[in-house]
């Protein structure tokens, strides 16, 4: 049982933040069309992986999905775009206010095609404000809601390397959705899902800016050690690095008995509470450096697993493929791929459900490949959608 079957989806989305929105509803049985350029969006050429130059991300984002190819500025292209709203209930478009309004896929226009439509409107900035218009990656919300400025060292900042505000994005558009349709259920109506990266961000680093707001406390980064709990950072051992992360006051005792001096640390006015720990990290940083400097990376987590402590290696790309606690929870999914010699791991559905789970049924789909059978649908006859070919429209 699939429990968004007969929901159909239609993806204008590039990159991450629409296109992952609509992989987790295809996941769970929506039928999702991803639309784009004749010569390929440029997402699908992103870190390329296959014989004809297909991209890693691209992979992961778009499985589960069905492949079209249009110009929508194009008269004939719009008149397909309009067939194809009339049978959905869901279009998902991540652009600027103007580029969306410039193709037809705005909230008004959509709904003058099908009046209980959802439209999900994702960008950089929102539908408000002196920035609306302005472009933004993942990278930029990151910088702007202070995280950045948090993370390195205080004459360098670093970001991170998973674009974490593109995918919080793209799972707040998706529960965006989600009500949509129960709300729809209910009342008949649609409505417009608006996000945008620089919301996502601003939400998930809220804890630091209600302490700045309240507090002022002016936070430098201090590298990979919390500021506020400790000990908290990351570890050399003989054959790798591992991170602990210590807070509150049972596992700091459960800290301090594992390192054989426990009344000294517990009667430490520097390390009364987690706050007094934050400020005084570097001395605990040192004693748990010097604790894992003699130890394999296993030896350091067997240890800090029996005393209760939460713990894990610093992995590599491959060492995360190949670990038995990935592979245990089947969090990685073999899927072939045409023309490409080995299947993909793509990552399985990050959420279980009992009773209706999410699948992935198929791979991303090659540029276009299920144009004929889509305009069939939408009532174009072989010799139309000839035409529509020839004219370079699909």
């Amino acid at each position: 049982m699939t429990a968004l079957a007969g929901i159909r989806v239609l993806d204008f989305g590039r990159y991450i933040a629409g296109p992952y929105c609509a992989a987790m509803l295809a996941d769970f049985g929506a039928e999702v069309i991803r639309i784009e350029k004749r010569e390929g969006s440029e997402d699908r050429y992103v870190a390329p992986v296959t014989p004809d130059g297909e991209g890693a991300l691209f992979m992961q984002m778009n499985r589960n999905k069905r492949s079209l190819t249009l110009d929508p500025m194009s008269d004939e292209g719009r008149e397909v775009v309009r067939r194809l709203v009339r049978t959905a209930d869901v279009v998902i478009v991540n652009m600027p206010p103007s580029a969306v309004t410039a193709m037809g896929l705005d909230h008004e226009t959509l709904t003058q095609l099908k009046p209980d439509i959802i439209s999900v409107h994702l960008s950089a900035f929102g539908d408000a404000g002196p920035w609306q218009e302005r472009l933004g990656f993942d990278t930029v919300g990151q910088t702007m809601c202070g995280s950045v400025h948090m993370t390195g060292e205080p004459d360098q900042p670093y970001r991170a390397q998973i674009a974490w505000v593109d995918f919080a994005t793209a799972l707040h558009a998706a529960y965006g959705v989600m009500v949509a349709l129960y709300s729809r259920r209910d009342t008949g109506k649609g409505q417009k899902v608006t996000g945008a990266l620089l919301a996502s961000a601003i939400a998930l680093n809220s804890a630091a800016l209600i302490e700045q707001a309240m507090i002022a406390p002016n936070r430098l980064a201090s590298g990979n050690r919390g500021q506020s709990s400790g000990p908290t950072d990351l570890f050399r051992t003989l054959d790798g690095w591992i991170v602990c992360h210590v807070i509150g006051a049972p596992l700091f005792k459960r800290w301090a008995r594992l390192m054989g001096d426990a009344d000294v640390w517990l009667a430490d006015p520097r390390f009364v509470d987690d706050a007094t720990r934050g400020e005084n990290s570097e001395v605990l940083t040192a004693r748990m450096a010097e604790w894992c400097s003699g130890k394999t990376r296993e030896e350091a987590l067997d240890a800090l697993a029996a005393a209760k402590l939460p713990a894990g290696p610093v992995l590599t790309p491959q060492e995360a493929l190949d670990h038995p606690q990935v592979n245990a929870l089947g969090l990685l999914q073999q899927v072939a791929y045409p023309g490409h010699s080995k299947p993909m791991p793509l990552a399985s559905i990050p959420v279980f459900l009992s009773g209706t789970p999410g699948t992935i049924r198929s791979a991303a789909p090659v540029l276009g490949q299920d144009a004929d059978p889509i305009l069939a649908e939408l009532g174009y006859d072989p010799a139309a959608i000839v035409a529509l070919r020839d004219a370079g429209i699909v």
